[in-house]
Order: C-alpha cells, then structure tokens, then sequence
C-alpha cells in the first residue's frame, strides 16, 4: 500500500472540505470504512475505484444527501450539519441528472434556478425587476462562460449529453461556489467532449480558485487533469498525486487483478 499524505500547494491554508473517519452503513451492508481525507482551496480531488466501491455514496455522505454511521465532515470549517446559507456555496452534479424531457423548461429557466438573492442584500428593498435584471446579467454571462448562451431558449429536452453537462455547469457558476462536487459528470459525453468539459473545468477552478472534488471512472483524463487522486474501495486503498496513486501496484490493491486501465482512443 503506498499512501502519500496530502501536501498544501499553499501556505497552510485552511481546508474547503475535511474528512474524518466517515463510515457509512447500507442496512447491515458496509458500504464506507473509515475513510479521512481534506480539500484544499483550487485543488481538484479525484475518487476512483470500480463499480460498488462506494464513490457515489461517499460523494452523497459528504453532502448529507444519505445519513453517515460514524465519522465527520467539515465543508468551509463548519460541522455539515451547520452550514446554512453557506449551502449555496457548494455546486453538485449528480452523476444521473434524471427529468422528463417533455417539461417546457428552458436553458435559461434551468440556470436561474440555481441563483439565489445574495444574503447581504436580503435585508434591503430591491424591486422586482432589478432583481430580475441582476438574475438575468447572472444566468447570461454563466452561460457565456461555459461557452452554451448560443442554448439559451432551447428546451433542455432537447440537448445532446455534452450540451447538458455544459448547462449544468453554468447552473453551478450562476452564484459564486467554493466547492463543486461531481460525481460522473462525463458520464454519456463522448471522449472529445469529456476533454472539453476538462479543459474548461480547469480554467474555471483557476479563475474561480475552486476546489473540485469528482468521481471518474476515466483513469487517463484523471492523469492529466486532477492535482491528486483518492483510490477508494469501500475503504481509501492509498491517496497522492496522479503520479503516485495511479500506480500499476495501486491500481491492482484498488481494482484488483481484474481491472485492466481504460483508454480514451483520439
């Protein structure tokens, strides 16, 4: 087992998300083992493993979507169960974005579901169509960025799996977010797509120094996109860079003799 702890890429800064000895129960099945890890500021963390190693459920146990056994999780230094408005401030993708494709609802309506009026200015009167004006500016330049306003007026029934993956994450950037969870989010989004969406999710975490926790299923996309990697099988098999996690003699402690590495072909 070769386990690499966490080092800062800044001075001691504090941690967007801490970890600690979270376990977690399916009925009488263990899902989760004491698994502690932390999130710095502009880092992007990702969780790989096979199929039922419990990725998903440690994503939904972090963000208090499924009920923990044991363990703890702070998000921007406070207990999880404590955030309050600071909920907004978290972006999630789930890996299954499940809706009914006959609902009349637009691009643009989609994205504005995710702006909420900002705390500071709850207090003040502000009429409805500057707030309306305020959201409008929002949910235009979200779009702008992730390069889909050309989408705006489309039905999201009608978008390709890339074109979604691109609305969901201008839903993310409508507000200002510290931390965006994604749990498959290339998943049914071709291998040029899913490099698009990375290369741009990488100049967002820049520009928005965004810490980025993801699980993927792509080993080779990870490699080259993540500053560090969480090797889970229902426990956390080892941690690192890319470079250390994603050893061959890792890979086989995590995925066992089975696994044989996934190759986008370009």
């Amino acid at each position: 087992m070769n386990v690499d702890i966490c080092h800062s890429f800044h001075e001691n800064p504090a941690p967007i998300l801490k970890v600690e000895g979270l376990t977690v129960y399916q009925g009488d099945y263990l899902a989760l083992r004491e698994v502690s890890f932390e999130l710095l500021p502009g880092t992007d963390i990702a969780i790989v493993g096979p199929n039922g190693a419990g990725k998903s459920t440690l994503v939904q146990a972090i963000l208090g979507l499924i009920p923990s056994s044991a363990g703890n999780v702070e998000i921007f230094g406070l207990p999880q169960a404590h955030l309050g408005s600071l909920c907004h401030q978290i972006g999630y993708m789930p890996q299954n974005f499940i809706f009914d494709r006959s609902f009349p609802i637009s691009v643009a309506e989609l994205v504005g579901l995710g702006w909420v009026k900002p705390e500071k200015s709850k207090g003040l009167k502000t009429a409805f169509w500057q707030q309306n004006r305020i959201k409008s500016a929002a949910i235009t330049q979200a779009l702008q960025r992730v390069g889909a306003y050309r989408l705006r007026d489309r039905a999201i029934g009608n978008l390709s799996g890339g074109e979604l993956r691109r609305v969901l994450l201008a839903y993310c950037l409508v507000m200002p977010r510290k931390l965006l969870v994604l749990d498959e989010a290339f998943a049914g989004v071709d291998a040029q797509g899913a490099a698009d969406f990375y290369n741009l999710l990488n100049e967002l975490k820049r520009e928005e120094n965004w810490a980025v926790l993801q699980v993927s299923h792509d080993i080779d996309m990870v490699s080259r996109h993540c500053d560090r990697v969480l090797c889970l099988n229902q426990t956390l098999v080892c941690t690192g860079t890319p470079d250390t996690a994603l050893s061959p003699q890792n890979l086989l402690a995590t995925y066992g003799p089975a696994f044989s590495r996934y190759q986008h072909k370009h």
